[in-house]
């Protein structure tokens, strides 16, 4: 029998995937890179886009990850060559999207746990949330009610992938390929946010970071790496309109922060009463940072 032409040009072909500088490809990239090739490879026409991946798939190089998101979502299949952390797969589900919230504490080693959930932050698009005038009024009724929570979510027995919907903030204090030695081993080349901007958004979003007992371990193993400087300016950059620098505040002080640092917190206004949660049925009020917390916390 005649060998076909993609086994005659399989050694080439398993070559190019060997040298490519991506190892994780979404179908229309994998068309892209047999059109472009199909010629050299002398492959016929008849060897479609689907055929070649299972082409690929046969020289055990090539896994398909199927990430189950629900409607109105589409799911999503990335493919990956050889053996890339599976947090770079994840990485190609959106482009330009990071790690954040408890993710990003991982990386940073800022829990002692190990979470079952990825967090993705796909920012948006328009300008700013939450604008308008606040009044006390406002604030309570918001907190009042459950926080809303993205439903992007792929969950398999395997993994469980969420994307968070972001404050788009130009990617403000995103970092990319930070990682090195078993970091980079463990999670590739990845985006992620930095430490400030971790610390920031975990106090905003407790529900993506293990909850308010996670994000306060967070700020304590935060301590010595952190610029409070940094975090400080970063926080007024992002122009929040509610005052989570309160939360801030409460943290680092909790967390045994100098108290110069926790200073330039203290001199931010301090209007409204805040909370450092939703839907508390029973609370506690700290004075300093007008502030109602779970009670016994």
């Amino acid at each position: 029998m005649r060998k076909a032409r993609i086994q005659i040009a399989r050694p080439d072909i398993i070559k190019h995937f060997d040298q490519h500088p991506a190892k994780v490809f979404q179908m229309s990239e994998i068309a892209r890179e047999l059109g472009e090739k199909r010629d050299f490879w002398r492959l016929t026409q008849s060897t479609t886009t689907s055929a070649f991946i299972k082409f690929l798939a046969s020289t055990g190089k090539l896994s398909s990850f199927l990430f189950p998101f629900p409607k109105p979502y589409k799911q999503k299949t990335r493919y990956a060559w050889g053996s890339p952390p599976f947090y770079e797969v994840i990485l190609a589900l959106k482009p330009g999207c990071y790690f954040s919230h408890y993710t990003a504490m991982l990386i940073h080693g800022l829990t002692e746990q190990t979470p079952k959930t990825v967090y993705l932050n796909d920012e948006q698009r328009l300008g700013s949330w939450l604008a308008g005038k606040l009044s006390q009024k406002s604030i309570d009724a918001a907190f009042r009610r459950p926080v809303r929570v993205t439903n992007q979510v792929a969950e398999t027995d395997e993994f469980r992938v969420v994307i968070v919907n972001g404050k788009n903030t130009d990617k403000l204090g995103v970092v990319e390929n930070e990682s090195s030695g078993e970091r980079r081993e463990r999670f590739g080349k990845i985006r992620f946010t930095n430490l400030e901007r971790t610390l920031i958004d975990i106090c905003v979003r407790p529900v993506y970071s293990g909850g308010v007992s996670e994000v306060l371990k967070a700020f304590e193993l935060a301590r010595e790496p952190v610029s409070v400087n940094r975090l400080a300016a970063m926080f007024t950059k992002l122009a929040y309109n509610y005052p989570y620098h309160q939360l801030i505040g409460f943290y680092l002080e909790r967390a045994g922060y100098k108290s110069s640092s926790i200073d330039l917190f203290r001199a931010m206004p301090r209007e409204f009463d805040f909370y450092l949660v939703h839907e508390m049925k029973e609370k506690d009020y700290v004075k300093d940072w007008k502030l109602f917390i779970p009670k016994g916390f």
